[in-house]
């Protein structure tokens, strides 16, 4: 998937490059290349961004039980 975003920038690079003034090539760089290309990486992350919230959201549930588990013993051993 980086590789076609690499290729990409340079294809859009070379268009701004032949445009005929300096304003032209940064619009040409910016609507053909910044916008829709981060549009379609932030869409295609979409499930890795979502694998790792659920895998974040299991580690803080494990982390809870397990605290649990230590306050439960602590308080065993206590009495």
């Amino acid at each position: 998937m980086y590789l076609i975003a690499i290729a990409w920038v340079y294809v859009v690079l070379l268009m701004s490059l032949a445009e005929s003034s300096l304003i032209a090539g940064i619009m040409t760089f910016i609507f053909y290349c910044v916008i829709p290309l981060g549009l379609v990486l932030y869409i295609l992350s979409s499930p890795a961004r979502k694998r790792q919230i659920k895998e974040r959201e299991k580690a803080q549930i494990k982390e809870r039980q397990q605290s649990t588990q230590q306050d439960d013993t602590t308080q065993t051993k206590s009495n």
